[in-house]
């Protein structure tokens, strides 16, 4: 089970993360892209942005940067922003802290970034300490709406439809640049851009 909408009471309960962005009232979103980079699917996503203008923030796995740093390159070259979503894609309610601390910084010597995103959206209080502590630039950014491009039983448009009704100004959207979530990606992005660019929505990557 999961939240396509982030409740304001999770965001209440963890000030400290990024959920969202205040725009000031501007129409901009913020695409994000996790566990790439990948051949299959991270060159698809960069040709659909580029076909809008839009700049978007690519959480990678350390590993996946490792094999494939050619596509990650390309992502910064694009203009796109990058963060890191540990080396491994840890599960942080079932990593040891030390070992998932450890873990973020083995990505940080390959991702140029103080931005970090826990994969699943899955980190323990105690974790979120620990960060703060060693690596106090990290900016742990969570996320205002979730796709649903990973979840199987999730139907193209549905997928398309988790985001057209719950963006909102300063919204941080999550996509998978991934095998697993290409068949919902594939319909939903080109979908979403086309229709948030004719309201009038700007894309643009995360920086602080």
């Amino acid at each position: 089970m999961y939240l396509t909408k982030t409740p304001w009471w999770i965001k209440f309960l963890y000030p400290s993360l990024t959920w969202n962005k205040n725009t000031s009232g501007k129409p901009v979103i913020y695409l994000t892209f996790d566990d790439g980079p990948i051949p299959e699917v991270t060159p698809f996503v960069l040709t659909e942005l580029k076909k809008v203008n839009a700049k978007a923030t690519f959480f990678c796995i350390g590993d996946n940067v490792r094999k494939y740093a050619t596509i990650y390159e390309q992502i910064i070259a694009d203009g796109h922003s990058v963060g890191s979503h540990t080396f491994n894609h840890l599960n942080g309610w079932k990593t040891q802290n030390d070992h998932y601390l450890e873990n973020i910084i083995k990505s940080k010597s390959l991702i140029r970034s103080d931005l970090f995103r826990p994969p699943y959206g899955r980190i323990k209080s105690s974790q979120i300490h620990l960060i703060k502590k060693h690596l106090p630039n990290l900016q742990i950014v969570m996320w205002d709406v979730l796709s649903g491009d990973f979840d199987q039983k999730c139907t193209p448009k549905q997928c398309y439809h988790n985001i057209i009704n719950n963006v909102q100004h300063g919204s941080i959207v999550v996509f998978h640049d991934s095998l697993k979530a290409f068949k919902r990606l594939e319909y939903a992005l080109p979908q979403s851009l086309n229709a948030l660019s004719k309201l009038g929505y700007h894309f643009e990557a995360l920086n602080f």
